[in-house]
């Protein structure tokens, strides 16, 4: 007896501890360990600073309007929803391939009667065969010698983390899509305002040139240019109220609700402190704790356990099953004496010739875990130019916005010096128009560029995987 449970205790922990899964090795990165500055100096590295993942984003983002959508687009998001709904179904699937390595224990209870015709009962005499029983049973239970079913559990177990990471993406593009969202939103209202401004002036200046013609002053080309520069205004008015509705609608989309008028932005010149800038960090590893990047290896996990669950099925599966209850054919005979009945019937197969389904089924998993490496590296080269590509403009922006914001400067004294040299007679209106419109692009341009600036830092922030918040 003390040998029969030695055996079984044995059997049981090779039941629980072994796979045939081969052992998991993370892939080396292919990608350059670190990142280099895109400078004058090409050699120059980033320097080494606390990981972006690990800052959340309501410190990255300080303006409060556009902290509260945010919220509320974290509240009502759709996506959002469907992913955090996709983590409790695969939770479930977890759950459920899990309690395979356990036996399952049903109650049964059940009565038979059956009429035996005169001509079947051996005796010449009709009667009523009666059969009663009650009883705990393991109606299939398969012993895990080769580690198959605990395979299927840890494949079972990396599509369940794969979710919550492929959630924690979805989050973090949340965060991103809202923030870029509501500053595109902020530099078209101010391209608007700037060219209502604008249409405003125009409209007086060709009163002045109309009033000028009607007088014999100046000329029929002076009259036409100075219409030109009322209807490109006009034009321009026109494209950016589209543009203004078409980015609430884009923002309300995210929202997943209707937007509240007084979280909306007026104009991108007061947004100039609503994100804290971040520094990408020194090594490029730090891309591995990106959530998609995650998510891309537990996959590859997933598709490395179900290696060993397709490997186990070429070996023999071993299934158990039992009872154990009372039995009569009175039913008020189950609870007497000599009532006691068990049933223990151990199966095994072998698969011996199936046409090499199995080596096959064994193949298609060898093949998924090579694609899932192929992806996981992938993944791993995409963030790394997402970042790459990030910083290449980083390294720039603040020098163009410079140059934009005195190219203005620039422009708006041009346009005062013209204006004073068109009063005096010194030139004609022609060059006033001429540096109204060079005015006038330098502004839009320099809205757009304060934008790529503000974007880019929301960009960056992204793709170092910040953005998961508290």
């Amino acid at each position: 007896m003390i040998r029969h449970k030695l055996h079984i205790l044995a059997l049981v922990c090779l039941t629980g501890c072994s796979t045939m899964a081969p052992k998991y090795s993370q892939p080396a990165p292919p990608v350059p360990a670190e990142w280099i500055a895109a400078s004058a100096d090409r050699n120059v590295a980033v320097k080494s600073v606390p990981q972006v993942a690990d800052i959340p984003w309501q410190e990255f983002i300080t303006e409060r309007k556009m902290q509260k959508l945010i919220e509320l687009a974290l509240s009502n998001n759709r996506d959002l929803k469907v992913a955090a709904l996709t983590v409790e179904r695969y939770r479930s699937l977890y759950q459920i391939q899990r309690n395979e390595l356990l036996p399952r224990v049903d109650a049964t209870a059940g009565a038979s009667l059956q009429q035996i015709p005169a001509d079947l009962s051996g005796t010449g005499k009709s009667r009523t065969v009666e059969q009663y029983n009650i009883g705990l049973g393991v109606s299939s239970y398969e012993l895990d010698l080769f580690g198959r079913v605990r395979s299927l559990k840890e494949q079972a177990l990396e599509q369940y983390l794969s979710t919550g990471h492929a959630q924690r993406s979805v989050r973090i593009s949340l965060v991103s899509q809202v923030a870029v969202a509501y500053l595109a939103l902020a530099a078209d209202r101010e391209h608007l305002q700037l060219a209502k401004e604008t249409l405003a002036n125009q409209r007086e200046a060709y009163k002045l040139v109309k009033s000028r013609f009607d007088a014999g002053i100046t000329n029929q080309l002076a009259l036409n240019q100075a219409q030109t520069t009322v209807d490109s205004a006009r034009v321009d008015i026109a494209r950016f109220t589209t543009q203004v509705a078409q980015d609430e609608n884009a923002l309300a989309l995210l929202a997943g609700s209707a937007l509240p008028a007084e979280l909306l932005p007026d104009s991108l010149s007061g947004n100039y402190t609503a994100l804290n800038d971040v520094s990408p960090g020194l090594s490029s590893e730090v891309l591995l704790k990106r959530p998609d990047i995650l998510q891309a290896e537990s996959q590859l996990k997933s598709a490395n356990a179900s290696i060993g669950a397709a490997e186990a099925a070429l070996f023999p599966r071993i299934t158990l099953v039992s009872s154990v209850g009372l039995g009569s054919d009175e039913l008020a005979g189950l609870f007497k004496g000599g009532a006691f009945a068990w049933s223990f019937a151990p199966r095994i197969s072998l698969p011996i010739f199936d046409g090499g389904s199995n080596t096959a089924n064994l193949k298609v998993s060898e093949v998924d875990r090579d694609i899932a490496v192929a992806r996981y590296e992938k993944a791993i080269q995409t963030a790394f130019r997402e970042v790459a590509d990030s910083l290449a403009q980083r390294a720039t922006i603040d020098e163009q916005l410079a140059a934009q914001k005195s190219l203005a400067d620039a422009a708006e004294e041009s346009c005062r010096l013209s204006q004073a040299r068109f009063d005096k007679g010194v030139d004609s209106y022609l060059t006033v128009l001429d540096s109204q419109r060079t005015l006038y692009g330098a502004q839009q341009n320099l809205i757009t560029a304060r934008l790529t600036r503000l974007a880019n830092m929301v960009t960056l922030y992204k793709a170092l995987g910040g953005g998961t918040g508290r």
